[in-house]
């Protein structure tokens, strides 16, 4: 599916579907598939990596079970600057994350993500997201929303933090 609309910077993939409202985002990690799934579902760890180095993340609800739901705000010099919310739908323990995103500022614009992970050879980790949005609009507003820097700055934190969090380390 690799498109003219795929960017490839920072080790992440983005690439925009030009058939169907998707972006599938792809990134590989020097850790096990089981602490990158850790650090997507413990919200203390979720809160030291994601989004942009420029922010902090306060994270007022972060219950990743089948059923659950989460909630945070994009902290800025201590102002708030953008509110995320979801659903989680569907948690397969290592493997797999179903969930809506929304964002507050954007409220038409829900997608419905899912989230799979696999294992590498040498103790890696890949991750893949596909994000599925109503329509043309709401996708390339998704990436004109500055979503690229914060996902490359978010990663890089996380290849940082799991280097830390690996039994060898």
């Amino acid at each position: 599916m690799r498109t003219a609309d795929a960017t490839a910077t920072g080790g992440t993939t983005i690439e925009a579907d030009p058939s169907v409202p998707t972006v599938r985002i792809v990134r590989e990690f020097d850790a096990p598939r089981e602490l990158v799934y850790r650090a997507h579902v413990d919200p203390e760890l979720i809160a030291r990596w994601l989004g942009p180095r420029s922010t902090d993340m306060r994270i007022e609800t972060w219950d990743m079970r089948t059923g659950g739901e989460y909630r945070y705000t994009a902290v800025r010099d201590g102002e708030e600057i953008a509110h995320f919310y979801g659903s989680v739908h569907r948690v397969t323990e290592n493997e797999r994350i179903v969930q809506t995103f929304g964002f507050e500022e954007a409220p038409d614009a829900v997608s419905l993500d899912t989230l799979t992970l696999s294992d590498l050879p040498g103790g890696r980790a890949r991750l893949e997201i596909l994000s599925l949005v109503h329509d043309f609009a709401a996708r390339d507003a998704m990436l004109a929303s500055g979503m690229e820097r914060g996902m490359n700055d978010g990663y890089a934190k996380l290849d940082a933090l799991l280097a830390g969090l690996r039994p060898d380390a």
